[in-house]
């Protein structure tokens, strides 16, 4: 049980709070005894100046059996132990305890030794120095005892019926002794009502303490230990709940983000794992496939020069020399998607790419009597492309098109057409980080089926994630964070909080915090932090003017994409043709285009059919 912080911080506090308390009524028991002691102490030296002003006249009278009578009179009280008078020699001469009298008291004795320590007897001593507290015996109870001179008068040594010498200055000593019995029993019950108190106030400053460790220790770490045995299992789906905003909150919270961001680094693990699998059966089949497809190839081409007067066997042998080269690159892009190759582009016709691709699939699409259309734009000018791979690009989409048509076909419209675009709501963002140069891409998260920006709020005690719209004006930013963000909120990134705002700037329209990121050679984008304000700045776009695209729309009338399926179909290994597909085909026509420079956008209606956009810049200057 010990091992357990939770004890371990109550046994603390209740060992402070015991010595704390302990020491207090300590001091506690010692002052109020102190304090009762000195009472008692200043009640009998006020009954001695009583008694020796009451017998003042009755000696100088020398009226002996009045004197005693008053003395043992006194010592009858309660609590009065013993009143005695003694002479200069230590004779008792009246006491309570008759059978004392005329009794020798030694000079060293203790009711006598504060006058007679030294040599010649004190004359004047004080209250402290006349009083003594004793015991008859270890069992009995303490007594205090207080000795008051009785000093010579000018009538005491002129009277003359007992007339004493006018150089001696103390005629004897008044001896008063009180128990302090009823005084120890108070003491004695004021000891045992603190330890009472004591105890009482540790048990409850316990019982305090636990319950707030418990609610505020205990818990929260169980909850954390819970979590770490399930993530420890294999569950990084967990997450721990909601746990307050102290030390232990924000550990739980950064816990969280720590399982999130195992979670995405197994799944990029698992597709890493995919891709290297992928690589490797790539390799395999192109060392395997290389062979015959090398056999094809030289035998078409002979093939090719001895039909030279055949020009029907002429054009069916190019299509088979260039099928085959096709394949092996077909093969080649494989590899190429799992290590990320760059495409080898040259000018090239768009048109003729198409009608290339075309040529490949028609005979398949035939069978299913499916009809291509085409709507090419004439004056469209060269452009810089790799030619194999938006071949590729078209030949998935035929195919992709056609897998979607019902078995009485259906038709495929492929249309080309140039266009002028300003840079505002067409240009994606495609890198940002932050000052610190974490990646703020979030490929999770989603906008129209682009990966938005990511930025942590901090407002009051909340925080969460929004995501800015990674397409520049298209301002379809999502504050969706559950809760209301002030005007004092924080925002910074999610991996190392640095703070994302703009320094000694804001919004030109609202007044609000700018928000900056870093595009690496594509200069700052600057974004108002204010969730309705349409404000943005990215100097490298707006300086850059309108520019020419070349717009490829490839549409069917198949089945459709459910909105659910519309936003995932880009990702890798995601299909919608359950074992038929391996969810490789619109992962590589993404990667294509987008290494292009380009972007595609897709629009479906669930039985109307599908339309792909692809969109790709004359220039390549991004």
């Amino acid at each position: 049980m010990f091992k357990k912080i939770g004890f371990r911080l109550i046994f603390a506090v209740a060992f402070t709070s015991l010595v704390i308390i302990g020491v207090f009524a300590f001091f506690n028991v010692q002052t109020q005894s102190n304090n009762l002691t000195a009472e008692v102490e200043r009640h009998a030296n006020q009954l001695s100046e009583t008694v020796v002003s009451s017998t003042r006249v009755d000696m100088m009278l020398n009226q002996r059996d009045r004197i005693q009578q008053i003395i043992s009179s006194i010592g009858s009280q309660p609590h009065i132990r013993d009143v005695r008078i003694l002479n200069k020699i230590g004779e008792i001469i009246y006491s309570s305890d008759q059978n004392s009298i005329n009794q020798m008291v030694d000079k060293n004795a203790e009711s006598c030794y504060a006058c007679h320590a030294e040599d010649k007897p004190l004359e004047q001593i004080s209250i402290t120095e006349r009083t003594r507290i004793f015991k008859l015996n270890p069992d009995s109870a303490r007594i205090i005892g207080i000795i008051t001179p009785i000093y010579n008068e000018t009538s005491c040594w002129t009277a003359e019926c007992h007339a004493h010498p006018s150089d001696q200055k103390v005629l004897g000593v008044l001896d008063i002794s009180i128990s302090l019995a009823e005084v120890d029993k108070e003491i004695l019950r004021s000891k045992i009502e603190i330890v009472i108190f004591a105890f009482a106030a540790v048990v409850i400053v316990g019982l305090i303490i636990g319950l707030f460790v418990k609610k505020w220790v205990s818990n929260p770490v169980n909850d954390l230990l819970s979590a770490t045995q399930q993530i420890s299992a294999g569950n990084l789906n967990y997450a721990i709940k909601e746990i307050g905003s102290d030390e232990i909150g924000k550990l739980a919270s950064s816990f969280n983000n720590m399982t999130k961001k195992l979670a995405e680094a197994r799944l990029q693990l698992f597709q890493s794992d995919k891709m290297a699998s992928l690589g490797r059966l790539a390799a395999g089949v192109a060392h395997e496939i290389n062979n015959p497809l090398t056999g094809v190839l030289t035998y078409s081409s002979f093939l090719l020069k001895r039909t030279k007067d055949n020009p029907e066997f002429q054009e069916d042998l190019k299509v088979i020399v260039r099928e085959t080269i096709r394949s092996r690159e077909i093969v080649k892009s494989l590899l190429d998607f799992a290590r990320q190759s760059v495409p080898k582009k040259n000018p090239a016709d768009l048109n003729d790419v198409i009608d290339k691709a075309i040529t490949v699939v028609e005979n398949q699409l035939s069978i299913k009597k499916i009809k291509v259309e085409k709507k090419f734009e004439a004056e469209i000018p060269k452009i810089t492309i790799d030619s194999n791979q938006m071949e590729q690009v078209f030949i998935n989409l035929f195919v992709n098109a056609a897998d979607a048509m019902e078995k009485t076909g259906g038709i495929i419209t492929v249309a080309t057409h140039l266009i002028s675009l300003a840079p505002f709501g067409t240009t994606q963002i495609k890198k940002a980080a932050c000052r610190k140069r974490h990646n703020l891409i979030d490929n999770e998260f989603k906008i129209d089926g682009l990966p938005a920006i990511k930025v942590k709020v901090v407002s009051d005690s909340n925080e969460g994630i929004i995501h800015i719209d990674p397409v520049y004006g298209k301002h379809y930013n999502n504050y969706n964070v559950g809760f209301k963000i002030n005007k004092n909120a924080k925002f910074v990134c999610p991996e190392c909080s640095v703070s994302l705002v703009q320094e000694d700037k804001v919004c030109p329209k609202c007044g609000s915090p700018v928000l900056v990121f870093d595009l690496g050679p594509e200069g700052i984008y600057e974004v108002c932090s204010s969730e309705n304000s349409d404000w943005e700045k990215w100097d490298y776009i707006e300086s850059a003017g309108v520019q020419e695209y070349v717009e490829i729309k490839v549409s069917d009338t198949g089945c459709g994409i459910s909105n659910e399926d519309l936003h995932k179909i880009f990702d890798p290994f995601f299909s919608t043709k359950g074992q038929k597909g391996n969810g490789l085909g619109l992962a590589v026509i993404w990667g294509i285009v987008d290494n292009h420079n380009g972007t595609i956008t897709v629009d479906s209606e669930i039985g109307k059919g599908t339309t792909f956009k692809i969109r790709l810049p004359l220039t390549q200057q991004r």
